[in-house]
């Protein structure tokens, strides 16, 4: 079970220099919104003094910028925004400061300046080391972008983890072992192999349904994915989630720990999600997705988040989804509204077809059971 006394904080920026036709996050275009970005500092810090008033006091263990491209963000506001937090709620000794990152060369300058203002640990967008697979993907970097990235990320901060795309239009079994290999020459303590999937109302969604875009089959995906264990595997690091390896314990994001093993967090900027243990129940906050919607909201009503209480059995589905996305898995305890033991046939049966692993006192996928994670959810909750 988590500590309810435990709290990470995931700090939305929705800004980009471009969107990538794959994403479907909350995301506008950088087009030099700078009072527009200043307002919206503004509503984070002060987002971030109503959600104290409902945690009351915790013991702090992550900061994570997401969006979006915070690495766009102002470093002066990136300061005061991990000050702030800092000072609402009580930093643990190891507490991890993330923010995500474009390899661009003019990002790339930042980076100094945003260790500067309490970034230990940088998450880079590389997704490719392949010019043309990055000009497919709509990316503004491209492959020597990435590797200068990399090196100078490499030296300016204590932590380093990167996010590769696979499973691409054309890509082969052994040009992915050999980028593999390449991005973990870099020496990044960190890796996320993410495959590439086909999100509704996405630029390569509308590419797929005119027939422009032919993603690769099943069984070339699952090839794929079972290349990333193997290589990863010999290389030092441990699949501690079903996209996400670390060299080492040390190394495993403490911030994606804390949605997976069910820790209460809060959800700042247009868009964020947070969830907290409340005396009412487990609550879902779910900040305004416009950027004006959310300033505005903040400014007029202090926060800018609405609040939804969720059911006994919500609440524990939503354990069991994130629970059984990491090596740990989710104990039998953490989800009794649903009625899961071991001894029930669905559960047993699951054992049986090595899905899921022979554990009494929690529900743990195996790496067959990784590989069809939202088939496997499925079968449990129904």
């Amino acid at each position: 079970m988590s500590d309810p006394a435990e709290l990470g904080v995931y700090v939305h920026w929705p800004y980009c220099a471009r969107i990538c036709p794959y994403c479907d996050f909350n995301v506008v275009r950088d087009r030099g919104r700078s009072a527009e970005q200043a307002a919206l500092a503004d509503a984070i810090v002060a987002d971030l003094e109503a959600q104290r008033a409902l945690t009351g006091d915790r013991r702090l263990l992550s900061i994570f910028f997401g969006g979006g491209t915070p690495s766009l963000m102002d470093p002066v506001q990136v300061a005061r925004v991990i000050e702030t937090a800092k000072r609402l709620w009580s930093p643990a000794d190891d507490l991890e400061i993330s923010l995500e990152a474009n390899p661009t060369d003019a990002e790339s300058d930042r980076f100094a300046a945003l260790a500067s203002a309490g970034v230990q640990r940088l998450s880079l967008g590389v997704q490719a080391l392949d010019d043309e697979a990055l000009k497919m993907l709509g990316r503004n970097h491209d492959a020597g972008s990435a590797r200068r990235a990399m090196a100078t990320a490499r030296r300016t901060f204590p932590r380093l983890s990167i996010d590769l795309i696979y499973a691409r239009p054309g890509q082969t079994d052994a040009a992915w072992r050999a980028e593999l290999a390449e991005a973990l020459a870099a020496g990044p303590e960190h890796v996320s192999p993410y495959q590439l999937t086909i999100e509704t109302g996405t630029a390569f969604d509308r590419a797929v349904g005119r027939g422009t875009l032919k993603v690769p089959d099943e069984d070339l995906a699952a090839t794929l994915f079972e290349t990333t264990q193997e290589v990863l595997e010999a290389a030092g690091f441990d699949a501690y989630e079903v996209s996400n390896h670390a060299w080492g314990e040390a190394a495993r994001s403490r911030h994606n720990l804390v949605y997976w093993r069910g820790v209460d967090y809060v959800g700042v900027g247009p868009g964020a999600h947070g969830r907290l243990n409340l005396s009412e129940g487990r609550a879902a906050t779910i900040a305004h997705r416009g950027i004006a919607d959310y300033t505005t909201a903040v400014r007029e009503t202090g926060f800018g988040f609405a609040k939804e209480i969720l059911t006994p059995e919500e609440a524990a589905e939503e354990r069991l989804l994130l629970g059984l996305r990491i090596d740990a898995g989710v104990s039998f305890s953490e989800i009794s509204a649903l009625g899961l033991t071991y001894d029930r046939p669905k559960v047993h049966d699951l054992v049986e077809a090595g899905l899921l692993v022979e554990d009494h006192t929690r529900l743990r996928a195996t790496r067959a059971g990784r590989l069809v994670l939202d088939r496997l959810t499925g079968l449990l909750v129904t």
